[in-house]
């Protein structure tokens, strides 16, 4: 009952192409906020992410089950930030305190989504082209025409995936629903939005090629933008306070 509820406070609110770009702005101010600790975040979850997937055979199942406990601290972090309190370390592993077990539950629904495309796209491919694929070696113009087609069979499977999953970790950590209704109700919200969405997909496509140029150091401000403008997004779409306290004058 209490899921519900939740779920019935949360207004799915249509807002204009142009709030994608308000969305990386106001990222960007959580990210300024502290920006010092957030790059700690960071470093501190490829340390422990980079290792868990190399791990054999469970590794990048491992990996993907934990994705969203973390990404639901780095939210837990930005709500931290817009209450005027200090974002901390500890922001980090609250996923690992709170619903943990649906944000767990979350990670593996994106897991099996995923391999399901896979297996679509492999089944669209044929024999050759797929041993071809696996030993690494050059596929012919025939056959990198031929998968085209299945390429595009997997982005169009792909985008409601991706749709679903965007404000589940948010909803799941921050609001307490369980892995499907937060889902639901990501796909629903980005459905809604899709105009925005895009544009804000393009945007940081744009910004991640250019934060690789300089030796890649510019992903210690794009990735954690990438994390806080989530937030940005969440709030905005589902009318969440998201102004970022400033501090008075001395």
């Amino acid at each position: 009952m209490a899921e519900n509820l939740e779920i019935k406070m949360l207004t799915i609110k249509q807002v204009p192409i142009g709030n994608a770009w308000t969305w990386i702005l106001k990222g960007f101010n959580l990210f300024k906020a502290n920006p010092a600790m957030w790059i700690i975040l960071l470093v501190i979850y490829l340390a422990i992410m980079i290792p868990v997937s190399m791990l054999p055979v469970i590794g990048s199942v491992l990996s993907t089950l934990l994705a969203p406990v973390f990404a639901a601290g780095m939210m837990w972090g930005c709500q931290a930030l817009i209450k005027g309190q200090d974002l901390e370390i500890n922001h980090l592993f609250e996923g690992f305190k709170h619903n943990t077990s649906q944000l767990i539950t979350l990670g593996g629904i994106y897991m099996v989504s995923l391999l399901f495309v896979a297996v679509i796209v492999v089944m669209a491919l044929d024999k050759e082209t797929i041993e071809l694929l696996l030993a690494g070696k050059d596929l012919s113009a025939e056959q990198a025409d031929g998968m085209l087609m299945p390429m595009l069979i997997a982005l169009m499977l792909m985008m409601p995936v991706l749709m679903a999953y965007w404000f589940a970790p948010v909803l799941a950590g921050l609001h307490n629903l369980r892995a499907v209704d937060a889902m639901k109700l990501s796909f629903s919200a980005c459905l809604k939005n899709m105009l925005p969405f895009l544009l804000y997909g393009l945007v940081f496509m744009l910004l991640l090629i250019i934060a690789i140029i300089p030796f890649g150091l510019g992903l210690i401000i794009v990735v954690p933008v990438m994390m806080t403008s989530l937030y940005s997004s969440y709030a905005d779409v589902f009318s969440i306070e998201s102004t970022v306290p400033t501090s008075p004058d001395l």
